[in-house]
């Protein structure tokens, strides 16, 4: 090396070095959590993507028509959603498998996952599964408010829906009649009046108007679980990550889905609601 390259070599070394330096760390990817406009779908939604967010990592909620189709793409690490609804999405054909139980439910939905894609632990206090509500007369007449009387009283049963929610075909052995109402109002004022004998709801719904009572699908369960499961993408998490998705499973519960959930179709913000029960929640304690 001659003395006039020698210096000019290191000078460029070193100008390299400088511009190495300057450029600063790669920036952190964002990691997308996918949801459809559906309220309770977004505070989910914002729900897993502070717990990802707590665990060092850089997370937003992306509203899609079809999450799930962007989790297989990759353009999503996370959707959540409930294990019966992913256990009949990802395998229709068992959709009227026995599995009733939470933990039946959920190995079926692990088992039936895609290729590459995972779940976290389900939130064993948070659901939002099919539910029976009655007037409080007719759960008194009845002997309580207990799911397994039902088929007691089935002849000639009529339970009332929402037009576009999917309801059980059956309870137990019985198979009540169906009639569909455009919304929840209209549903409960028939069912205030006699026009039905029951209505079809969910045990994440909001609120029950004044006189019905919600029938307690005890064990062994006669309606599917509903359990809040985050899928994800595989490789897509880091370690901390999964141990703080996972951390939602032992805090969010029914009540609060339910609360978040109302507060969230009456117009308010999904992350600041989400972000107010986590301050009173903590996932890390």
């Amino acid at each position: 090396m001659s003395p006039a390259t020698g210096p000019r070599w290191l000078a460029l070394v070193l100008l390299a070095l400088l511009m190495v330096g300057c450029a600063g760390p790669a920036p952190v990817p964002v990691l997308q959590v996918g949801a459809t406009a559906d309220p309770q779908a977004l505070v989910l939604a914002h729900v897993y993507a502070a717990a990802l967010r707590q665990a060092g990592g850089a997370a937003e909620v992306v509203v899609a028509d079809d999450p799930l189709a962007g989790l297989d793409s990759g353009a999503i690490a996370v959707v959540p959603g409930f294990t019966g609804r992913l256990l009949r999405t990802f395998q229709p054909a068992d959709s009227t498998a026995p599995a009733r139980s939470p933990k039946q439910v959920y190995r079926a939905m692990v088992a039936a996952l895609p290729e590459g894609l995972a779940a976290g632990d389900y939130a064993t206090a948070a659901q939002d599964k099919p539910a029976v509500a009655v007037t409080a007369a007719t759960a008194d007449a009845w002997g309580g408010p207990d799911l397994r009387l039902l088929p007691r009283h089935c002849r000639g049963l009529v339970a009332g829906a929402v037009a576009g929610d999917r309801v059980p075909e059956k309870v137990g052995s019985c198979r009540p009649a169906v009639r569909e109402f455009p919304d929840t109002a209209t549903q409960f004022a028939a069912l205030r009046d006699g026009r039905i004998g029951a209505a079809w709801t969910s045990t994440a719904a909001p609120e029950l108007p004044s006189g019905a009572v919600q029938l307690v699908d005890d064990q062994p369960a006669l309606v599917q679980a509903e359990n809040v499961v985050p899928v994800y993408r595989r490789g897509a998490l880091t370690e901390p990550q999964l141990v703080s998705l996972n951390e939602v499973a032992g805090v969010l519960d029914t009540a609060a889905l339910a609360e978040m959930h109302g507060r969230v179709e009456h117009g308010a913000d999904p992350a600041e609601v989400v972000d107010a029960w986590l301050a009173e929640n903590p996932l890390r304690r």
